[in-house]
C-alpha cells in the first residue's frame, strides 16, 4: 500500500490518456450490456454523520457481497479504512462461495462520498472505433451545494446535525479539500484501473456539460431520459442553453431522443434526480416510482407531470413507450429521527441496478410494497435473477441501490 495517496496517485496519473478531440463521438451502451465490474465506494467518515455512519458501511458491503454472485466488485476504500472495509466484507461473505469472495476487490483511493453514480465515470464506447472511453462530468457537488451540512437545508436541522458532529471527537467534515476529491474521483477511478489492468486500457473524456450520473438515463438505443432541474439549470450548466446541451450530450453519450421532464429544483439535494423517479427496464418499456399516499403533494405533483409526458413519448426508434408503476413504501417505516437524515426519504424501487443475469433492487422493511416491487419487477425481466438487498440508512440519507454503482465496461 503507498504512503499516501497523492504519491501513488501521481504516479497513477502518468497511465491515463486524455482524449481531446471536440469532434470524436461516442455511444452510451444500456446498462444491461454485459459489465467487466460494477465500481462501489466505501464511506469517508465525513461523508456522512455520526449516527448512520456504521449502518451505511454495512449496507454497502451488504451491497457489495449481493452483485459479487453475478460480477467483479471494485469497493474503493480510503487507506484509513481499508482494515474496517476488510472485516466487513470478510463477515458478509464468510459463508460465500470463495469464488464469489475473490470477487470482490478493496481498491485504495481518495474517496468520500458512496455515490459512485454521481461522482464516478460513465463508460462508452467510439462511435467509429469502438474502443473503451469513460466520461467525466465533473462532478460539482450537486450544483455547488457546498455547506457544511450534507443533506439538509432545514435550519433546526442543520443545527442538530453540527451539534452532533461536533460532539463526536474528531469527526470531520466536507471541507475544500474533500470536494476537490470528490471532483477528481471520476479521473483517479481511471488511472487506477489502467494501472491494474493495462491490457485493457480506458481513455478519459471532459464534459463541456456538468452533470450526475444518477440526473440521467439512458435505453442504449438512442434515447434519453432526465429532469431539467438537475441538469439545464444555471448552478450546473449557468450560459449553457438547452441546444448546446443537448448537442454535447448527443456526441458524448449518441443520443438522438430527448425526454425532458420539469422535476423541482432544491426539492432534494440532486434537484430531483430521474434515477429515482423512472428507469428503462429495456428498450421502449419504462418502470416509474409512484409515491406513497402519505407523500406530500408536491411529490404528486412532479409524479402527474411525469407520467402525462412518459404516457405520450415515443423512443429513439418511434416506439409508444409502455410504462408501469411501482408504489414507493410508507415513508413512516423507513424515517429515522437522526438530525440531518432526508425529510423525506430516498425510497424508490426504481433505484435498482442490473448486474451480469440479474436486477439488484431495494427493500426498505415495507412488507406489503417490497413484495409488490418484487413480484411486478420479476416479471417484467423473467430472463434475470432478481435479488433485494435491505436497506435503511442509504435512502435516509439520499439515494439506493443505483445511487452507489456504476457498472464499468
Amino acid at each position: 500500500m503507498p504512503a499516501t495517496n497523492n504519491v501513488w496517485h501521481a504516479h497513477q496519473r502518468a497511465t491515463l490518456h486524455t482524449e481531446t478531440d471536440p469532434n470524436k463521438k461516442y455511444t452510451y451502451l444500456a446498462e444491461t450490456t454485459p459489465h467487466l465490474a460494477t465500481i462501489l465506494s466505501f464511506p469517508s467518515h465525513c461523508s456522512t454523520f455520526p449516527s448512520l455512519y456504521d449502518r451505511t458501511c454495512s449496507e454497502i458491503v451488504d451491497l457489495a457481497g449481493t452483485i459479487a454472485a453475478f460480477e467483479p466488485v471494485r469497493l474503493h476504500v480510503r487507506p484509513e479504512n481499508q482494515g474496517r472495509a476488510q472485516e466487513l466484507v470478510d463477515q458478509r461473505m464468510a459463508s460465500a462461495p470463495p469464488e464469489h469472495k475473490a470477487r470482490i476487490s478493496l481498491i485504495p483511493a481518495p474517496t468520500n462520498h458512496i455515490w459512485v453514480r454521481d461522482t464516478g465515470p460513465v463508460y462508452v464506447r467510439g462511435a467509429e472505433d469502438g474502443k473503451r472511453y469513460a466520461i467525466d462530468f465533473r462532478f460539482c457537488e450537486w450544483g455547488n451545494k457546498l455547506g457544511e451540512q450534507i443533506y439538509t437545508g432545514i435550519p433546526s436541522q442543520a443545527a442538530a446535525l453540527k451539534a452532533e458532529i461536533e460532539s463526536t471527537e474528531d469527526w470531520p467534515i466536507m471541507d475544500e479539500e474533500v470536494r476537490k476529491e470528490n471532483t477528481a474521483f471520476a479521473q483517479r477511478v481511471l488511472e487506477i484501473e489502467n494501472a491494474t489492468y493495462p491490457d485493457n486500457p480506458v481513455a478519459r473524456v471532459v464534459s463541456g456539460v456538468r452533470l450526475e450520473g444518477g440526473g440521467i438515463e439512458m435505453d442504449g438505443e438512442g434515447t434519453f431520459m432526465a429532469m431539467e432541474s438537475s441538469v439545464t439549470v444555471p448552478s450546473r450548466n449557468e450560459g449553457l442553453s438547452r441546444d448546446c446541451i443537448e448537442a454535447e450530450l448527443s456526441r458524448l453519450l449518441g443520443i438522438k431522443k430527448f425526454i425532458w421532464i420539469p422535476g423541482r429544483e432544491g426539492l432534494d439535494i440532486t434537484d430531483y434526480h430521474i434515477d429515482a423517479e423512472a428507469r428503462f427496464i429495456r428498450p421502449g418499456v419504462v418502470v416509474v416510482g409512484r409515491p406513497h399516499p402519505k407523500c406530500d403533494q408536491v411529490f404528486w405533483d412532479v409524479y402527474n407531470e411525469m407520467r402525462a409526458i412518459l404516457d405520450t413519448a415515443t423512443d429513439a426508434q418511434g416506439r409508444q413507450l409502455q410504462v408501469y408503476d411501482i408504489e414507493e413504501p410508507d415513508p413512516d417505516l423507513v424515517k429515522g429521527d437522526v438530525p440531518g437524515e432526508e425529510v423525506a426519504p430516498a425510497a424508490s424501487y426504481v433505484n435498482f441496478y442490473f448486474t451480469n443475469g440479474g436486477l439488484v433492487v431495494p427493500a426498505f422493511g415495507d412488507a406489503v410494497t417490497d413484495a409488490k416491487a418484487l413480484e411486478t419487477l420479476t416479471r417484467l425481466v423473467p430472463e434475470r435473477q432478481v435479488r433485494q438487498v435491505a436497506v435503511n440508512a442509504l435512502p435516509r440519507t439520499g439515494g439506493v441501490l443505483h445511487c452507489t454503482t456504476q457498472q464499468v465496461l
